[in-house]
């Protein structure tokens, strides 16, 4: 497992949140002249936007991020997306925010799995971060925020070698191999078959600096080349055009990574039966977690850098639904698998004095304003905390 996986993850998932919120976002758009109170309008989208990018990309956050560490559970990081959602007026219910991560995580997989080489990871990373500089081109403060990111990226990563970003790969398919999310734009594509599961391609630009495949060439015991034999490849590849550019303004030549939301076209998530199945057998067990204690201080550390302002005024939180109808959006949080729901995180703890002591302590960091409700069990409900935040 790579400790330098964690910095992508956030990023590129990050962005693919901010790509689903704001094709929703333009979608329920009303002309503020004409709009209701309880309506969005042009204005909100960009405030929720400039809000959610300004929460992300603060300083004290992407130091914390930066630091070498190994990834958690889908759930922790779940919840700091969460947090990040609400982190302006926009509301989101349940069913709506467990069908935009769904959206994001599958939208990122997709992306992993087709990257010609390990290292343009690094290039879908750089993609996001264009876009999301798109979405706050009018204010510089913020862009100088994703412009410090960049730095970042570039420092740390800029000098890894080829085994170093496989290892990060790896530790990103790991992370996403049991999801089977089926997704209708993918469906619709043909990248994915019924089961979840992605089709890859057998055709297209080969990886940066290798050759199209069909040749195999023998060597002496000298290094001279003596035999060359030609085989059928069965696809349709094509050499690499150029590399693309990992400098903070460039051609990135790959297009994975890019807003795939800019054409509007509706997207549903269904779960497929293998899918529900093997989140059954893999749900998160009520024995005790000896990584328990790390993911508690991992989001207490993560999510005390937040920063997230609250509004001044009496102004209350839009609603956005990510379905067509509140009717979908309520049928959907009907249905929604109980093993799947991330309503409730259950972290345990051990019995005795110093552990109590210790996981105490970490809650604290969280910094409740109200005592919570009495109970036995050390297992508290980490998003009710997060409530209180």
């Amino acid at each position: 497992m790579s400790v330098r996986t964690l910095p992508l993850l956030f990023l590129n998932l990050g962005g693919e949140m901010l790509y689903i919120l704001d094709q929703r976002l333009r979608a329920q758009n009303i002309p503020g002249d004409k709009a209701r109170k309880d309506e969005w309008t042009e204005v909100d989208r960009k405030r929720v936007l400039n809000d959610i990018i300004s929460t992300m990309f603060n300083r004290k956050f992407m130091e914390e991020l930066f630091k070498p560490q190994e990834l958690y559970s889908k759930k922790a990081l779940r919840t700091v997306y969460e947090r990040l959602a609400h982190a302006s007026i926009m509301k989101l219910n349940q069913a709506s925010m467990d069908k935009l991560y769904d959206l994001m995580t599958m939208a990122f997989k997709y992306q992993v799995l087709l990257c010609p080489r390990p290292k343009d990871v690094l290039l879908v990373t750089f993609n996001h971060l264009d876009t999301i500089k798109g979405f706050i081109r009018d204010s510089p403060t913020i862009l100088q925020q994703v412009d410090e990111a960049f730095q970042q990226l570039t420092e740390i990563y800029g000098g890894l070698s080829a085994g170093e970003f496989q290892l990060i790969r790896q530790t990103l398919l790991i992370f996403f191999q049991d999801l089977h999310i089926r997704v209708s734009m993918f469906l619709k594509d043909k990248v994915q078959n019924n089961n979840g599961r992605f089709v890859l391609p057998v055709s297209g630009p080969v990886p940066w600096g290798t050759e199209v495949p069909g040749l195999i060439r023998m060597f002496n015991n000298k290094g001279e080349e003596v035999k060359r034999i030609e085989f059928k490849h069965g696809g349709n590849y094509v050499p690499a055009p150029k590399e693309g550019s990992f400098e903070l303004y460039g051609d990135r030549v790959l297009k994975l990574g890019t807003n795939m939301y800019s054409v509007n076209r509706p997207v549903e998530t269904h779960m497929s039966g293998s899918s529900k199945n093997l989140a059954s057998r893999t749900q998160e067990s009520i024995a005790p977690n000896p990584l328990a204690k790390e993911e508690l201080n991992f989001l207490a550390r993560l999510m005390g850098r937040m920063e997230i302002k609250k509004p001044s005024g009496p102004e209350p939180g839009f609603r956005l639904n990510l379905f067509t109808t509140d009717e979908e959006e309520e049928q959907a949080a009907l249905t929604r698998p109980e093993e799947l729901s991330y309503e409730v995180i259950n972290i345990q703890a051990t019995q005795d004095q110093q552990r109590s002591e210790e996981l105490a302590r970490i809650m604290g960091e969280f910094e409740i304003m109200e005592q919570p409700s009495l109970s036995t069990s050390k297992g508290d409900d980490l998003l009710a905390m997060m409530d209180e935040l």
